[in-house]
């Protein structure tokens, strides 16, 4: 089961209380932590510590956390990990390049996409299926299973990808989609997706529909919350959509 943390007002009961929580029928352990801006520093971290006990005693392992958190080492010593939106991010990175596009105001039928990573894994060969049928123009850089791939999209779909690309033709992407940390690409392009560990990972405002969107907490990480529910079965795919800047 995932855990939450959510700041609460002074006064408001015990410094630190646990509850259950259900949004959109999924189950979370809920650690409420009162907090309020004249609370010193060392009481916060103390209560944070407190929490972080009860919700592993409670069987949490990832952890939604509130927006702008600055405690995780506790949470790391806790032997609790927070909950990452890398997973989600992976999902939508078809969605994700798409805005990217439509930031820097490119003219999509010229569009230059570039996906690269370590391995043709499930998340790379969706995101490279997807852009492939929107665009003429997608390169794919793996080290193997690249030309398999291409001979099944154009057979299935007549569609082309451009295999094996130069690092000139991967630097000269519009947006550089990347499933793995990759050093040897330069990473000058106008938009650079990291969708791996220890990635930047720079997320677009990410909606719900509103019968939806009024059933979330306040003040939690959304892209966590959201990961956390999709990973829950509360969320459908497509559900999640990406907003404007």
């Amino acid at each position: 089961m995932f855990g939450m943390i959510l700041w609460k007002a002074p006064g408001q009961g015990a410094a630190v209380t646990m509850v259950e929580k259900h949004v959109l029928h999924a189950r979370f352990f809920c650690a409420q932590i009162a907090r309020g801006p004249r609370t010193p520093e060392l009481v916060v971290r103390r209560r944070v510590a407190q929490a972080v006990r009860r919700l592993k005693k409670a069987g949490a392992a990832r952890v939604v956390l509130p927006e702008g958190f600055a405690w995780e080492a506790l949470l790391q010593r806790g032997g609790i990990r927070p909950m990452t939106a890398l997973p989600l991010a992976r999902r939508m990175a078809a969605e994700l390049t798409e805005a990217e596009l439509r930031r820097l105001a490119t003219d999509p039928a010229g569009a230059k996409l570039a996906v690269a990573g370590e391995r043709l894994s499930g998340e790379l060969t969706r995101t490279v299926t997807e852009l492939a049928l929107r665009h003429r123009y997608v390169l794919l850089d793996v080290p193997y299973g690249g030309e398999e791939l291409g001979r099944q999209l154009r057979r299935e779909y007549g569609v082309t990808l451009l295999l094996c690309p130069g690092a000139e033709q991967m630097a000269a992407a519009d947006v550089l989609v990347l499933f793995g940390p990759r050093p040897d690409l330069q990473r000058k392009n106008p938009s650079v997706l990291e969708l791996y560990e220890g990635g930047d990972l720079r997320l677009p405002p990410l909606l719900l529909p509103p019968a939806l969107e009024s059933k979330l907490p306040e003040g939690v990480d959304r892209p966590q919350m959201l990961c956390a529910l999709q990973e829950a079965g509360a969320l459908r795919p497509g559900q999640v959509t990406v907003g404007g800047e």
